[in-house]
């Protein structure tokens, strides 16, 4: 049976309606329900039963769905980004380098707060702590000067106790601006590279400390070191060991970071471990694997056996 189909126009191509008509009724049959207005008896017999070859109603383009936003034309979803575990929190691996701080303030204050009669003393204490005889001989002028002046404070008449007070003011006023002066050599600042390594010292010392609290939680709880992945640098962990390394559990390469093993002796250690298990202490370590004596130290420093 031949049917008469005309295409749509472009337009309604583009407003998602079907590409084809529904194929033309023969003369004298009745529209199904749903049908368009017309003329007609009414439904009959067969009404509601697609004459032609059945099509699937066009499928609604998804910014058309109430409730969803308008995409664009062309736009799939993608598949959706399983959940990203939280990272730990980073641990800073050096601690912050502080600039140096001005010494010798208080000593340049000693002049001042004492009214002049410590100027002497405090230019001897600098002479002394720096092995400087120019300072010295300050010191030792200072004292001659406020000698003299105490002596001729006591004295009678007017002209001597005031060449004593010019003499006191000298003592205070002009040995603390001296004071100031030379605290800079007397007190000289630590340079960049003093600075350097009391960090690099201060440092180890607190990666010690760490290593003694994770040393100290090993012993206690080690099913919470597992946890805490202790002496396993090898794996992504947010505890800080100070550098520990468990050589019953960790790796080849993770072995080698230990000071002064050798490829062989790590060898050793892998093989031993592998046939007759894990170790005990440093001391077993070195017994079985037979590692020098002078090994023991570094080793006891860094290692840890975990069961």
């Amino acid at each position: 049976m031949d049917h008469n189909v005309d295409g749509p126009p472009d337009k309604e191509r583009d407003q998602g309606e079907p590409r084809h008509r529904p194929p033309s009724q023969p003369p004298g049959h009745a529209p199904g329900p749903g049908a368009g207005p017309g003329p007609g008896p009414g439904p009959g017999p067969g009404a509601g039963h697609p004459t032609g070859p059945f099509r699937r109603p066009p499928h609604p383009h998804p910014g058309s769905i109430p409730g969803r936003p308008p995409m664009t034309p062309g736009w799939r979803p993608g598949l959706p980004v399983p959940p990203v575990p939280p990272m730990p929190p980073s641990l800073p691996s050096q601690l912050p380098i502080t600039p140096g701080v001005p010494r010798g303030i208080l000593w340049s204050l000693v002049p001042l707060l004492t009214f002049g009669y410590g100027t002497p003393f405090s230019f001897m204490f600098a002479a002394l702590r720096n092995r400087s005889a120019g300072l010295g001989a300050t010191a030792a002028g200072y004292g001659v000067v406020l000698s003299a002046a105490m002596v001729a404070m006591v004295s009678g008449g007017i002209g001597l106790p005031v060449m004593g007070m010019i003499m006191m003011l000298v003592l205070w006023l002009g040995g603390t601006a001296h004071a100031f002066a030379v605290r800079p050599s007397v007190f000289p600042r630590a340079s960049p590279h003093s600075r350097r390594n009391e960090h690099a010292v201060k440092l180890a010392q607190y990666r010690r400390t760490l290593r003694d609290e994770a040393r100290a939680l090993v012993t206690e709880d080690p099913a919470l070191a597992h946890e805490l992945r202790i002496g396993r640098p090898d794996l992504p962990r947010g505890y800080d060991d100070g550098g520990l390394i468990d050589v019953n559990h960790a790796p080849a390469a993770t072995l080698a970071l230990l000071p002064g093993l050798t490829e062989e002796l790590i060898e050793r250690i892998v093989r031993h471990r592998d046939e007759q298990g894990g170790f005990i202490s440093a001391e077993e370590l070195a017994v079985d694997v037979d590692l020098p004596p002078s090994l023991l130290p570094q080793l006891s420093e860094y290692a840890i056996f975990l069961p």
